[in-house]
């Protein structure tokens, strides 16, 4: 197997670094957070990008492991307990994104189209539970597909849950000019203050913002919300897909195992002028809903995983140009 990694790589404030080519595709991973640094396609980018000694932006490309999303308050009930995680988005009092993003996962093998990395969810408090969760990433003609697996080395029941951070990028043009397929038929109404959950909707409910199961122009709408009603393809997998006004596209495809998908235009606070701002459209697919550890305060199905002691859970999804 051809190495991708250097025999003397430098310290990056993002980890170690590789790179992946094949097909015409070039993927840069960072171990910190097992992140997706770079995606480009012939040159053309497909996701937004941070520089390799660059702080990773927030969330941006990482892999979210044990949940995806928030856990409302940072408290959650599993098997009767209650747990308090800590809060790691303050603004909003909520434990955002898991316990991976910013641990250096260790790098299992590598070559020239993949590289697998490794990282162990420690029993701490709040999640009680060691989990060793394994990602791979691989270049084909298709594009770039990751997939996570996590195992749970605990002698009771985790739950569990995934998804990535990608923020895509169809072309040159501004996000605002992008036109967004999305094939989905419900939306997670949600706070406007906190992001909390409060109940499923159609997407008529709002069409102007949220509807996009016919192709159309984003505008300036502002989304930072949770899909699930998806309408899928005959083999099960369901896509999402950006398109600039000069005709280059890129789509993201996953299947069964991700009932759900956060969408979210990248809006913040600080805006316009701040690096990031609108610079790209967030697309997470997701095996369970946001505070999906707290499924029993909600009338629907988060899809949050009981991962039995020894059991493994399996998920993925793949970007590609178009």
């Amino acid at each position: 197997m051809t190495a991708a990694v250097p025999t003397e790589t430098p310290t990056l404030v993002s980890g170690t670094p590789v790179v992946l080519r094949a097909h015409g595709y070039e993927a840069a991973i960072a171990s910190v957070g097992a992140s997706l640094r770079s995606l480009t396609f012939e040159g053309r980018d497909l996701v937004v990008p941070f520089d390799a000694d660059e702080l990773r932006p927030a969330y941006r490309g990482t892999t979210l492991a044990p949940w995806p999303n928030r856990v409302v308050d940072g408290i959650h009930r599993f098997d009767g307990v209650e747990h308090q995680l800590p809060l790691t988005e303050p603004n909003r009092g909520h434990a955002l994104h898991g316990l991976l993003s910013w641990v250096d996962w260790n790098i299992l093998e590598a070559s020239d189209d993949s590289v697998t990395l490794t990282a162990t969810v420690t029993a701490q408090a709040g999640y009680p539970w060691r989990l060793v969760v394994s990602t791979t990433f691989r270049l084909d003609a298709d594009g770039l597909t990751q997939t996570v697996r996590a195992t749970n080395l605990s002698d009771t029941p985790a739950p569990w849950g995934t998804g990535p951070h990608p923020y895509l990028v169809a072309g040159p043009a501004s996000l605002d000019e992008w036109t967004l397929s999305l094939p989905a038929d419900t939306v997670l109404e949600v706070t406007p203050d906190r992001l909390a959950p409060v109940a499923l909707a159609s997407v008529e409910v709002d069409g102007d913002r949220f509807d996009y199961r016919e192709e159309r122009v984003l505008g300036a709408v502002e989304i930072d919300h949770a899909y699930t009603g998806l309408i899928r393809d005959a083999d099960g997998r369901a896509t999402v897909t950006l398109t600039d006004p000069s005709g280059s596209a890129v789509a993201m495809t996953w299947g069964e195992d991700c009932a759900w998908v956060q969408i979210h235009t990248a809006d913040l606070p600080t805006g316009p002028g701040t690096p990031g701002h609108r610079a790209g459209l967030a697309v997470e697919p997701m095996t369970c809903a946001p505070d999906a550890f707290n499924d029993d305060a909600y009338d629907f199905a988060t899809g949050v995983v009981s991962l039995d002691p020894g059991a493994s859970h399996d998920a993925g999804w793949t970007i590609s140009a178009r």
